[in-house]
């Protein structure tokens, strides 16, 4: 009943507050305070109505047999249109930079040989297996990428902080990067996505995975009310599948993209899991351009 309260009220914030963020000004100079994080909105576009800026600083990412620890943050941001009556989310508009999903190479336990230490082994054991298997030659780091264009991902607020259903459609695919495997070895394209259905609510993924719960976060107002800030937000899917490796070792790819597709094991729907832990802004575009002309 409590946790049920909590989603009420942490909704019932939010949509005060979108009511508010209509009621600013318009635009065109530079951002102050805590308005700088929507620098990169395209908040001048009128079919956008708001701004969003997701941080994801911890969590991790399995993909089949291989459990990688999200340990540099990842930034997701952008602008959002009208929210669709129908399906209750806003089509998403690319970051002005061009940056909507940003590029942080993660550390893969275990490097090329995926030989990963038991939690319980000696500080020393640890220490010389990354030392050996985590170097700039047998370490590998797996950098999560947009996988279609902007326009792909789908964001509902209401589902974000009611803690229910699909809060964020994301496809993305996984750059796999080490000096053996070239540049081009990744899991998932733009023809064979990832596709995240991200919720804060709790999954039903198949057998063997076991449903799991998001959060919506602690909402907090900034800037007189007029950006809304979800903390120790939590973001989870584990019922997604992934393709099989493609594209790595270069001209012996034939002969790598097998030994990589081995390591994974299998990936099919119930074997994957994406955890995000983070923050989560938004604004109204409005807001956004009246603190940019408001700072000439």
């Amino acid at each position: 009943m409590q946790k049920h309260r909590a989603r009420v009220v942490t909704a019932a914030l939010l949509v005060v507050a979108l009511a508010a963020l209509g009621l600013a000004g318009s635009a065109q100079a530079k951002l102050t305070g805590a308005f700088t994080r929507f620098a990169n909105c395209p908040y001048k576009n009128t079919e956008v109505k708001k701004c969003i800026y997701s941080v994801t600083e911890s969590g991790e990412v399995v993909l089949g047999a291989k459990k990688v620890p999200i340990e540099k943050p990842v930034t997701l941001q952008g602008g959002l249109g009208p929210v669709s009556e129908e399906t209750e989310f806003s089509k998403f508009f690319a970051a002005t930079n061009g940056i909507t999903l940003s590029k942080a190479p993660q550390n893969v336990p275990g490097g090329l040989l995926g030989i990963v230490p038991e939690a319980s082994s000696p500080f020393l054991v640890k220490a010389l297996i990354k030392f050996f298997l985590e170097n700039s030659i047998t370490g590998v780091n797996s950098t999560l990428e947009l996988a279609k264009p902007a326009t792909a991902i789908e964001v509902s607020e209401f589902h974000l902080a009611g803690e229910e259903q699909v809060a964020m459609k994301l496809p993305v695919k996984v750059h796999l990067e080490n000096p053996f495997l070239g540049k081009n070895c990744y899991v998932g394209s733009e023809s064979s996505p990832i596709n995240w259905n991200l919720t804060t609510g709790t999954t039903a993924p198949p057998a063997p995975n076991t449903p799991i719960s998001g959060a919506g976060g602690e909402g907090t107002f900034l800037e007189g009310g007029r950006i809304i800030e979800l903390k120790n937000n939590k973001l989870v899917d584990n019922a997604w599948s992934a393709p099989s490796p493609t594209g790595c070792g270069g001209i012996i790819s034939f002969l790598v993209t097998p030994i990589i597709k081995a390591q994974l094991g299998t990936t099919t729907a119930g074997h994957n899991t994406a955890i995000l832990k983070g923050t989560v802004s938004t604004t109204s575009s409005i807001a956004v351009k009246k603190n940019d002309e408001a700072n000439p």
